[in-house]
């Protein structure tokens, strides 16, 4: 029997609730809250589960995963690959290097910089350097759209993207373990605002898109992630955004295969030993 651990304040979310009703059939899950203490480097090795996901992406969950691979114990997706897609600048410079089709990125030390630099303003997509929940996101089209976003983020490290002309909807492509799932969802850049997912199988992309978001699994290390992307036009994308361990929510067949990884990560790990 395999022991799965769940880094995470909300094991209820509906992807690991439901991966671990599949888990449960033959196996154990426990839930580790990071806000909480929990296992590290030192703790003795009964102790541990044999696989962990990290669904957190605070600096306490980001120390505990650390302690655990310090210990051996496989994490999923690992801390150096969680922390690295909440630093834009980072992601981008990564990004760049591979020569992934991403939007082009440039860093600022605050949001009142870019105010202070004065000249044209727009259209462009400011976001916050260090992705976060409730992180701010924003598109930019004229000096009082800017002055009225440096009166609530003035000190915010933001970076920034030249704003690419589009559908309005994003293709939001997520992958496990190398399987891609999909949807597109109105963009809250768009004048409408955020709008509900539509699910679409991964023939119903554009020719290429599916094995564009497996190559970022590999380039950024990641096992479990999702990639933002808009259609430039005929199917040309353009990657926006990268994240370790999103929701996935509502994709038939998601939590099988993050179940399937855990349990194939816990045996590889166990004939590693």
């Amino acid at each position: 029997m395999t022991t799965v651990g769940l880094i995470t304040p909300d094991p209820e979310h509906p992807l690991l609730a439901a991966t671990t009703e599949l888990l449960r059939r033959e196996h154990r899950v426990v839930a580790v809250d990071p806000r909480l203490p929990g296992p590290t480097a030192s703790a003795a090795p009964g102790l541990l589960a044999d696989v962990y996901l990290l669904k957190a992406r605070t600096p306490r969950a980001l120390a505990l995963a650390r302690g655990l691979e310090a210990q051996g114990v496989p994490v999923l997706n690992s801390a150096a690959a969680t922390a690295l897609c909440q630093d834009r600048t980072a992601m981008w410079e990564l990004a760049r290097e591979a020569e992934l089709p991403f939007s082009a990125t440039r860093t600022f030390a605050t949001l009142a910089e870019i105010a202070a630099a004065g000249g044209p303003v727009g259209p462009l997509v400011v976001k916050s350097r260090h992705s976060r929940r409730h992180d701010l996101v924003a598109r930019i089209d004229s000096r009082d759209q800017l002055d009225a976003l440096v009166g609530a983020w003035a000190d915010e490290p933001v970076v920034t993207q030249e704003f690419a002309e589009n559908s309005g909807y994003d293709h939001k492509l997520w992958v496990i373990d190398g399987q891609v799932f999909a949807a597109l969802r109105r963009s809250e850049l768009s004048a409408e605002g955020l709008g509900p997912s539509l699910p679409l199988t991964a023939g119903e992309l554009p020719p290429g898109w599916a094995e564009l978001a497996v190559e970022v699994g590999r380039i950024f290390a990641l096992d479990v992630y999702g990639v933002d992307v808009i259609d430039t036009g005929g199917g040309v994308p353009l990657i926006v955004d990268v994240n370790a361990f999103p929701g996935i929510r509502g994709q038939s067949g998601a939590p099988a295969a993050l179940a399937a990884l855990a349990l194939r990560r816990a045996r590889e790990s166990v004939a590693a030993a």
